[in-house]
């Protein structure tokens, strides 16, 4: 196993003769001789640290890390993002206050407010790159570092779009273009993606404007979400029976507003969330974790026009 080096080299720091003093880290039986300075420097070098839940490493979890997509040490003040709706905004963009925290060299000490006392072993990766280790289960998070002025948001919603279609109960088409052929779909109003292994979406074509709870599904099925060559670009695909798999490509416009691409008619429908679902320990609604992504890849080429 490769030795990782503890604390070093993120803050880039350069040590004088005047502060000369090291300690031993041992790893694995292994000896680094790293340089001691402020684990707290460390956490508060970047606004935010967005967890970059397809790099964890380890086969337990971290429940709070589980659920973030960011999180953010302020000063022993443990934030996080749950939800990707509203993370720019909330909490000035670090998200809720999820607990405290204080730190050892080396480690931080976490109190969460709904999971309790976690030890975590703290270790740097790059320059704006850490590793937050679980000893006890064995589980590994990289986090990777942003300001808030230049947190990288498209990331966050092109490798986590499957959440995004999820916080809300129902998407309502607002808009139809003029442009592209009549097709089946134009009569869709609206979709509602469920959080289910499978992937599994609810339409309607009651008209527009009237109370979610008014609304009469007329159809259930599944749902797929593809990714492609260009990272900027998903692709979905509704599994209506009666259609066949209606094939789209999927584009966010803001954490309200999706439009769908219908490539066989070339037709561009704008939906709009309604109903946010908020993801956080006040709320009524269940915890929700995040998973590695398990999107297949769909070998296709962009054909909207942009």
């Amino acid at each position: 196993m490769k030795a990782r080096k503890l604390l070093l080299g993120l803050l880039g720091i350069a040590l004088t003769a005047s502060s000369c003093y090291t300690e031993e880290v041992f790893i694995e039986d292994e000896i680094i001789v790293a340089p001691a300075f402020s684990t707290a420097q460390t956490l508060q070098a970047y606004d935010l640290w967005y967890v970059d839940i397809n790099g964890t490493q380890g086969n337990g979890e971290v429940p709070f890390l589980q659920r973030a997509f960011t999180v953010s040490f302020d000063r022993g003040v443990l934030l996080a993002n749950t939800n990707i709706v509203g993370i720019g905004n909330t909490g000035n963009g670090l998200g809720r206050v999820a607990g405290s925290y204080g730190t050892l060299p080396g480690i931080v000490e976490i109190d969460h407010d709904e999971d309790g006392l976690w030890a975590l072993d703290v270790f740097t990766i790059d320059q704006n790159t850490i590793e937050l280790y679980d000893p006890r289960s064995k589980t590994s998070y990289y986090l990777d570092g942003y300001q808030s002025n230049n947190f990288d948001y498209d990331r966050v919603f092109y490798e986590n779009i499957n959440y995004l279609l999820q916080e809300y109960d129902v998407w309502e088409k607002t808009f139809t273009s003029q442009m592209g052929a009549l097709n089946e779909f134009d009569n869709e109003n609206y979709l509602q993606f469920l959080e289910t292994d499978g992937g599994f979406f609810r339409s309607s074509v009651d008209k527009a404007g009237i109370s979610l709870g008014a609304i009469q599904w007329d159809y259930e099925g599944n749902y797929g979400i593809f990714d492609t060559s260009d990272e900027t670009l998903k692709t979905l695909t509704l599994d209506y029976d009666f259609l066949g798999n209606d094939y789209f490509e999927l584009y966010v416009i803001n954490d309200s507003t999706i439009e769908l691409y219908h490539v066989a008619s070339e037709t561009i429908y704008g939906f709009s969330g309604r109903g946010f679902i908020t993801f956080a320990r006040e709320a009524k609604t269940a915890p929700r974790k995040r998973v590695k992504s398990q999107n297949k890849k769909m070998n296709v080429s962009r054909k909207r026009k942009m």
